[in-house]
């Protein structure tokens, strides 16, 4: 969804190299893999945000490059079997707080055109993901508005 309100051609990522099993120097016991992922879940780190915390500090001092080589799950896969899972999938909750916070900034700042059409594009791509996770993630009579953004993502808080 990168470049969903522009004309310009989207930008190429790097491949994740290809590879079938972890490296030989990270040698972390999958099971503490999982029960380390749990553990930060129950802190508030997010996915992506314990992704990053195992691939920088690891379990017992030894990083692990890739959750899923080392475990064969994904994280997600792993919180949803410990029920540690998050009730608002992280890429809609992140939308939906750059929408709360635009709407702000708007109020506070009328002739801010530009970051009125920032909160338009926001609140459509907000609206979209919501369309893909209604019924599996969210309700099926879940739609957005600002009043149920900011209910939501207090109760995350």
């Amino acid at each position: 969804m990168a470049r969903m309100h522009t004309r310009r051609r989207g930008s190429s990522g790097s491949d994740k190299p290809s590879a079938d099993e972890p490296p030989e120097w990270s040698d972390v016991d999958p099971d503490d893999i999982e029960d380390r992922v749990v553990e930060l879940a129950e802190q508030g780190y997010d996915p992506s945000q314990i992704g990053m915390k195992l691939r920088d500090e690891g379990v017992t001092g030894t990083p692990v490059p890739d959750v899923k080589l080392a475990t064969g799950k994904k994280i997600s896969e792993i919180l949803d079997e410990n029920d540690a899972r998050a009730d608002i999938p992280e890429d809609l909750r992140n939308l939906m707080e750059r929408a709360v916070r635009l709407r702000e900034h708007v109020r506070e700042n009328p002739q801010d055109y530009q970051n009125k059409r920032a909160l338009q594009n926001t609140e459509s791509k907000v609206r979209r993901l919501a369309d893909y996770y209604r019924g599996d993630e969210l309700e099926p009579d879940f739609t957005y508005t600002y009043e149920v953004a900011v209910e939501l993502l207090e109760d995350v808080e």
